[in-house]
């Protein structure tokens, strides 16, 4: 007999995951990495320098500038966010910790919209389990909720999610109103008014936040499926096209939102410069995984309903994050908008695994984390006293001048999770062995600690590593006072170093000196004399401890 679909699942693989163990598992996944260090170089600070200046008054909203230069990755929606809450918060909260709060949030937002498409996805008739003969096979709303679980599980376990995820750029954003586009198309036969409103929304997101042409395509793509399968209830055959016409007016209208913000130029590149294949397929690979051998495998049981809505959906999102990623000099944060879709369809695999799949993830995520929560534990160890010696050697020598620092804080939130790992540990080898998103408790978990230990214990080294705080500091040091500064070749990370942590008056360089001081980036040292003249004599040097290619060199008017 052929089976309608190839889901076996009964009611008891089918457990309701606790919900308080999500939500707290979740909430630490979010909470590291916003809280507690130092903007990074360069997408990180560079949007927050954005957003200080639109906080500050000193930038147009609707065409955000630092230093008379434009942002590398236009938007809008998200520098207005940050913006806002600095104002908001900035008398009580440090500026770039209120500014990180709407970035947090958007991070939850998409943790919250690919459950709920997950969900939504999986009460469509395509998606159903086999029916068994004498009962027993999964209830429907217990199977949705127990397959959004394996896709949010599925997400987190993602490895390219962890730092893109928490770093404040538009590239969140994008990431968040994808998913609340992905939320509204896959509910839109069950809450209609909620997941239309979702649909706008997220569209809307998507064009402000610099990506009109994605939004546009996910819109298309949602049209399509919806034509395609509809709902099997005899009150929604009536209406696919109505949907359908919903989605493409709403996509007009955000076209239209777009056209009159002047945002369609800012759409993504046709061909990227030098493509190489094996270079995106590598990062591919690492970056989505493991969702991405669920998700081939997803397509191949589900082969014969390709163009079902809980397949033909998520298969539409990665295919053009995916195009995205190979047009776009940004692979990785174009690639990013499609892991909402790339877990979806690995959560479509758990109900056709078969026993000894199940094993070989679990065996192999166990001992891959494990050495991975292994080796972040043995270097802090080295660094706090020296034993064994070979780590801390090569922490002296990544980053000459660092200090390592004990912080009780960090320590037990790093104790806490490796002790929580272990537990987790126990109770995959034990109890619940039944419960379908069984095989991604470990990926995820695994995931999370890594990315908690690396926040919490190696924080310091990688603040030490990866800020601009050192080099503004020296070069405030040099300049014993701040006020007017001239800048000349500096990328956009450095203009926004500056501006937030140094607070100068930055002027682009001209024949004619008007400030007292003049840095500039050494690619473009041998080029003042002859681009500004000789009223500039060296007054040194500034080296980043960590980083040979971002020196600063530190001018002085002669005269002054």
């Amino acid at each position: 007999m052929n089976q309608p679909t190839p889901a076996i699942v009964a009611q008891d693989a089918v457990r309701r995951l606790p919900r308080w163990a999500l939500l707290v598992f979740c909430a630490a996944y979010v909470v590291a990495g916003f809280v507690g260090r130092e903007p990074w170089k360069s997408a990180d600070m560079t949007t927050l320098g954005y957003i200080f200046e639109l906080a500050q008054g000193n930038s147009s909203w609707l065409s955000p500038t630092l230093a008379g230069v434009p942002p590398e990755f236009d938007a809008l929606l998200p520098y207005w966010l940050g913006a806002w809450a600095m104002q908001l918060g900035g008398g009580w909260l440090p500026l770039d910790f209120a500014a990180r709060i709407p970035f947090a949030l958007l991070l939850v937002l998409t943790l919250v919209a690919t459950w709920y498409g997950v969900y939504s996805l999986a009460r469509s008739p395509g998606a159903q389990p086999v029916p068994f003969a004498f009962g027993g096979e999964a209830l429907p709303t217990d199977y949705a909720r127990a397959m959004a679980d394996g896709g949010l599980l599925a997400l987190v376990a993602c490895l390219g999610l962890a730092q893109l995820s928490h770093e404040t750029t538009p590239s969140l954003a994008q990431l968040a109103f994808t998913a609340l586009t992905f939320y509204g198309l896959a509910a839109m036969p069950y809450r209609r008014a909620l997941a239309g409103g979702a649909t706008l929304a997220g569209l809307a997101g998507l064009a402000l936040s610099g990506a009109p042409t994605l939004a546009m395509l996910f819109a298309a793509g949602g049209a399509v499926v919806t034509l395609l399968d509809p709902p099997a209830d005899a009150e929604g055959q009536t209406h696919p096209m109505r949907w359908a016409a919903f989605i493409v007016v709403a996509a007009l209208a955000v076209a239209l939102l777009a056209w009159v913000l002047d945002a369609w130029r800012w759409r993504i590149g046709i061909v990227a410069d030098g493509w190489q294949p094996r270079a995106q397929l590598r990062l591919i690979a690492w970056f989505t995984w493991p969702a991405w051998p669920l998700a081939l495998w997803t397509l191949w049981r589900w082969r014969m309903r390709l163009v079902s809505r809980h397949v033909a959906l998520p298969l539409w999102f990665a295919v053009v994050a995916l195009a995205s990623a190979s047009t776009t000099s940004v692979s990785d944060r174009s690639l990013l908008l499609g892991l909402p879709a790339f877990a979806t369809l690995a959560a479509f695999a758990l109900p056709t695994f078969k026993r000894a799949v199940s094993a070989l993830i679990d065996w192999f995520t166990l001992l891959f984390f494990s050495g991975c929560a292994l080796v972040i534990w043995v270097v802090w160890i080295s660094m706090m006293t020296g034993v064994p010696p070979k780590p801390a050697a090569n922490v002296a020598r990544l980053a000459p001048g660092f200090t390592p620092t004990f912080q009780l804080v960090a320590f037990i939130a790093a104790l806490v999770g490796t002790i929580a790992w272990a537990w987790l540990v126990q109770w995959r080898a034990g109890r619940h062995r039944a419960a379908i998103w069984k095989s991604l408790v470990l990926p995820a978990g695994g995931m999370a600690l890594c990315w908690l230990l690396v926040m919490t214990l190696w924080l310091p080294a990688l603040d030490y590593a990866r800020s601009y705080v050192p080099i503004v500091r020296t070069v405030q040091d040099h300049m014993k006072d701040g006020g007017c500064v001239e800048v000349f070749g500096l990328n956009r990370g450095q203009l926004a170093a500056l501006r937030y942590h140094g607070r100068m008056e930055l002027r682009n360089a001209g024949r004619t000196p008007q400030c007292p001081w003049l840095v500039v980036s050494q690619d473009y040292t041998a080029l003042v004399p002859l681009n500004l003249g000789p009223g500039w004599e060296t007054l040194a040097t500034v080296r980043r401890p960590t980083d040979n290619n971002d020196n600063l060199h530190l001018f002085r008017r002669k005269g002054s």
